[in-house]
């Protein structure tokens, strides 16, 4: 019997190594883990999705993304067929969006986030935000690799914009009860993971570990 192949996307400009506690059975599951690419000019997200389905190399995959990286996997599904497409810590459509993305979107006020600071994480743990903040900023540190500023205005300008407005009802979607980034009185239409963050990935990888299976046969 071969192996069910599972591409993981990460969230905005993490690296795949945000996967790294999560474990599926060799003798059932092929995983594959994707990492983010500078974009090109002007590539749009649909551009950039067909161009990040060229590294797709087993037929009928199950696609798994966290966050943005969910919001491409489901761009991504629009070229290739797929077996299931799971997201986690993310949004079916921009109608899932806070109040404060639909907000930013008509203002233009995502142009004013200073990105070049997310692309410079160390010189902001020298100021001291508080332990939350700082174990946060640690978190950045570690997995925030992708630290190009043409990609992180880019992603940040990709999300705020995602004209997607209907859900597509086959996307399976994994989502914390407190989750800060995208608030769960948003979402509709998806497994609650009881205590889960939006960095969920990392601090419930006991949860996922043990459902995501049975999620991706089911």
């Amino acid at each position: 019997m071969s192996k069910i192949p599972v591409y993981f996307m990460p969230g905005l400009a993490a690296s795949a190594e945000i996967f790294e506690r999560i474990v599926l059975p060799e003798s059932v599951f092929e995983v594959v883990l994707l990492e983010w690419e500078i974009p090109l000019d002007k590539e749009t997200l649909s551009d950039y999705a067909k161009r990040i389905t060229m590294k797709i190399i087993h037929p009928n995959p199950v696609l798994i993304g966290v966050s943005f990286g969910g919001i491409l996997v489901q761009e991504m599904a629009r070229f290739i067929k797929t077996r299931k497409v799971i997201i986690i810590s993310s949004v079916k459509s921009n109608l899932e969006f806070p109040t404060s993305m639909k907000l930013a979107k008509t203002t233009k006020a995502y142009k004013l986030i200073p990105t070049n600071l997310l692309a410079n994480v160390e010189s902001l743990l020298k100021f001291s935000f508080g332990s939350k903040i700082n174990q946060r900023l640690r978190l950045y540190e570690k997995f925030l690799r992708v630290r190009d500023k043409r990609y992180l205005d880019w992603a940040v300008e990709q999300v705020v914009l995602w004209d997607r407005t209907v859900a597509d009802t086959n996307v399976i979607h994994i989502h914390g009860d407190t989750d800060d980034v995208f608030p769960i009185k948003n979402i509709q239409n998806c497994i609650v993971v009881k205590g889960g963050t939006h960095v969920m990935i990392l601090s419930k990888y006991k949860w996922l570990n043990e459902n995501l299976p049975k999620i991706i046969l089911e």
